[in-house]
């Protein structure tokens, strides 16, 4: 293979997006609700038994406005449900509702097979790599570089 001197960030959007759009297509084509990636992407950071818009800000690296604006979409479309949080009487819990955990677990396997597609298109081997390489721990960014 050669390299298209891309760098590397690029490279994980462009298979990021890979995925996506595969989800996407695959969930769209049997007829499921339109989800946009950051909903897919709060869908892979919930706890099953809830999680706080705060904390699943956290997870996914993005703004609380962000996640506010993504769980409204998701409990409009009856996939998510807010409850009071236990611990906290000024918090509520993010959960998936029965269908949200149906589309969940749907959206599982599409990944599933997007995974294996990928791995017969450029190796088992290489699929495995890479997911080696991502799990590894990199330790936090440097920040003393010139």
């Amino acid at each position: 293979m050669t390299s298209t001197g891309h760098d590397l960030p690029r490279l994980l959007g462009n298979a990021r997006r890979w995925f996506d759009e595969g989800l996407t297509a695959a969930m769209r084509e049997t007829g499921e609700q339109p989800v946009s990636p950051t909903q897919f992407g709060l869908f892979a950071v919930l706890d099953d038994d809830g999680t706080t818009v705060s904390e699943l800000a956290r997870r996914m690296g993005v703004t609380r406005q962000t996640v506010h604006q993504a769980v409204h979409g998701l409990v409009g479309a009856g996939l998510l449900e807010q409850t009071p949080d236990p611990g906290s009487a000024r918090q509520r819990l993010i959960r998936r509702t029965a269908e949200g955990e149906r589309v969940h677990r749907r959206a599982l396997d599409v990944l599933e097979r997007l995974e294996r597609t990928l791995a017969e298109r450029i190796g088992a081997e290489t699929v495995e790599a890479l997911r080696s390489a991502l799990e590894a721990p990199w330790g936090p960014p440097p920040n003393d570089l010139p």
